[in-house]
């Protein structure tokens, strides 16, 4: 199927501005999601085999999730799961309904499989948001996966009101979705990568977890996304944070400010809007930092690894650096709707040539090669 959606299909999209074409298959999608048959027929086309992970207390029916930034309006919720997904994550969303960033602002660099978007967290508020869940949830659609929302910051928030602002659209989400995602890392709202600072990223925390605690019903995986921009030093600091604050994972990576040394006449004049890159260009990088926060944390904290994974090699790369998890999000746009489903498959043949039945006993693998752990170490001063 993916030929047939990159030589016929995808031509004629392309052909179209990219977020307006965005715009219209969301539409499309959110009529699918309303209609018992197509959600059916969906699922029969493109539906993924069970390839069945645990992490932060949740089961995934397989490790192939759609990455935020895809349904920011929760116009689609039910067809992700048709679409083999074994987890969604949407948003962005802010405290603050928000039109984000004047368009354009969005960009296809086809030659190099990559996008650039500095969208601005446009979403209609979490009011709306929580509404849109809510019918979501009692229209009988819901589906059986776990679904996580994505928490940014309002642009009208000063940067010292952060926190108030996430806690405000948590609390009124809470009771709606499985996980949350702390996003302090998305380049197109002004200051907002300053909240990786750990003294801002732990005030953060610290009013998340008491109100996650102070809620009714259990307390909910909470999450944060980092830039894979960030040092290994900046890592570190974050991971312990992480540690300390006793978050459930940790998603890597949001999209990159970076570009490439000397791209081609071709693609450089795009190469140069401002924005997130995301795609092939930041496939190594992603990996890079995965495989850090694994071996820094000794595997202790669960990662969502995402950032270039058009494939099977890519998420099998992505799991032997220490993703328990995957997302994908420019790969879709780029090898169609059918990319869960093949990535998944992908997957379960590696497993079964390798001679294993559990996805998780491989995560980390490459790390734990060539970084094997220790083991509790003789304190010298009782020696």
């Amino acid at each position: 199927m993916s030929w047939f959606y990159r030589g016929l299909v995808r031509p004629c999209l392309f052909a179209q501005e990219s977020e307006c074409i965005h715009n219209r298959t969301l539409r499309a999608l959110g009529v699918a999601s309303r209609s018992a048959v197509l959600r059916g027929l969906t699922s029969a086309l493109y539906g993924s085999p069970r390839l069945p992970v645990k992490a932060f207390g949740l089961e995934f029916p397989n490790p192939v999730g759609l990455a935020a930034g895809m349904d920011k309006f929760a116009e689609a919720v039910p067809i992700w799961e048709c679409l083999g997904f074994g987890f969604a994550e949407l948003g962005g969303v802010t405290e603050h309904p928000q039109p984000g960033n004047d368009a354009p602002r969005m960009f296809r660099i086809i030659p190099d499989e990559a996008l650039i978007n500095r969208m601005g967290f446009n979403n209609p508020g979490v009011e709306a948001f929580a509404s849109a869940l809510a019918q979501w949830k009692g229209s009988g659609a819901w589906p059986s996966h776990p679904v996580g929302v994505n928490l940014g910051k309002s642009k009208i928030t000063p940067i010292e009101r952060a926190a108030e602002d996430y806690v405000v659209s948590f609390r009124r989400l809470a009771d709606l979705a499985d996980f949350f995602v702390v996003n302090v890392s998305s380049p197109n709202t002004p200051n907002l990568r300053k909240l990786q600072d750990r003294t801002a990223l732990e005030e953060i925390l610290i009013a998340l977890n008491e109100a996650n605690v102070s809620m009714a019903h259990p307390p909910k995986p909470l999450l944060v996304k980092v830039a894979p921009d960030l040092t290994f030093e900046a890592l570190d600091e974050i991971v312990g944070l992480a540690e300390q604050q006793r978050l459930a994972g940790i998603v890597a990576t949001n999209t990159t400010v970076t570009r490439p040394a000397a791209p081609p006449i071709s693609t450089a004049k795009t190469y140069a809007e401002t924005g997130g890159l995301s795609g092939r260009p930041l496939t190594r990088r992603s990996t890079e930092v995965i495989a850090h926060l694994y071996g820094q944390s000794r595997g202790r904290i669960p990662i969502i690894g995402v950032g270039g994974i058009f494939n099977a090699q890519d998420a099998w790369d992505k799991v032997t650096a220490g993703a328990t998890l995957l997302q994908v999000y420019t790969g879709m746009v780029y090898e169609g709707p059918g990319i869960a489903s093949a990535i998944v498959r992908g997957l379960a043949n590696k497993l079964s040539a390798s001679g294993l039945t559990e996805l998780a006993k491989l995560v980390g693998a490459n790390v734990s090669a060539r970084n094997p752990d220790p083991g509790p170490q003789p304190n010298p001063k009782s020696s």
